[in-house]
């Protein structure tokens, strides 16, 4: 279970830790702290423990009306904001030293506008828009300008930047562009959230999670690992990973994407992004021990 971490959102919660973190884990992820105090103890933690800390843009909750920041907008104005707030960020990071920040790509997020996106959760009408309103090569030159960036920030501070995939549109999948920068920019990995990818097959008739799961796992930092389940509606957001949990019933398919994943990245984290809270003790070590058998050779 070398390389599993857990999140920690909102704060150093001292509960969560002692519960769901287990020796020899890889670290914790943290975002959305609310304290210097919170901050200091999960430094702390890390040294005492010799495990890394991973950061989830931002690190500190309130510095934006938006949680995520908008790196991607066609708008200069909007996306000069964005770079600010995370150069910003960055800075004062410097002294936890993390193995790697990570931030959603793209934001805002670019939809389909054929699809019904009424399962897909957002916080605010400035974090998407529409294929309609921006062309690929437009994309292209914001990815291209982001990564250029993200490298040298990644020389001088020292982390891998992570980019997450939020919802994606079909510049993403369907073109080559994206893979070509992250083999010209190798210090720049990817996060592959096992429910998005998911959602997003039931909800985008274009899209197959599975085939975007063997094209970029070969590039990937991380996987952010829970479940979800579609029926009628969508229920169960971050739902631990149980082997009982199956397909037919509407629940992602877990295990063929954890095999799908190992076998083009066996060295990829796993962080369980999941509510522990719905598990007994006994039922999430039974968690980690089943996904350890479909990671581990």
């Amino acid at each position: 279970m070398r390389q599993f971490m857990i999140g920690q959102y909102g704060g150093f919660d001292e509960h969560k830790f002692t519960r769901d973190f287990r020796s020899g884990f890889h670290g914790i992820e943290a975002c959305s702290f609310t304290s210097g105090e919170d901050a200091a103890r999960l430094h702390n933690a890390a040294q005492s423990g010799e495990f890394q800390i991973g950061v989830h843009f931002p690190f500190r909750a309130g510095r934006s009306d938006l949680r995520d920041a908008l790196l991607s907008s066609p708008d200069p104005a909007v996306r000069k904001d964005a770079y600010r707030l995370v150069a910003d960020e960055l800075a004062e990071l410097a002294a936890l030293q993390p193995e790697y920040v990570l931030f959603h790509y793209p934001k805002p997020v670019i939809l389909d506008d054929w699809v019904n996106w009424h399962g897909w959760r957002f916080a605010d009408r400035r974090e998407f828009m529409y294929e309609s309103e921006i062309s690929g090569e437009q994309l292209e030159e914001l990815t291209e300008e982001l990564f250029v960036w993200l490298a040298n920030q990644s020389a001088r501070y020292r982390f891998t930047p992570v980019l997450e995939f939020d919802a994606l549109n079909r510049y993403v999948y369907e073109q080559d562009f994206l893979e070509q920068l992250l083999v010209r920019y190798p210090q720049i990995r990817l996060c592959l959230d096992t429910a998005r990818l998911y959602l997003q097959e039931r909800l985008d008739p274009h899209f197959d999670a599975k085939a975007v799961l063997r094209r970029y796992s070969r590039y990937a930092h991380l996987i952010h690992l829970s479940n979800v389940q579609v029926q009628e509606g969508v229920s169960h957001s971050h739902h631990p990973v149980l082997p009982e949990l199956s397909p037919e019933d509407g629940w992602a398919p877990i295990e063929e994407y954890l095999q799908i994943i190992r076998s083009g990245n066996s060295s990829v984290k796993i962080m369980f992004e999941h509510r522990s809270d719905l598990l007994t003790d006994e039922e999430l070590q039974r968690c980690y021990d089943w996904v350890a058998a479909q990671v581990y050779w």
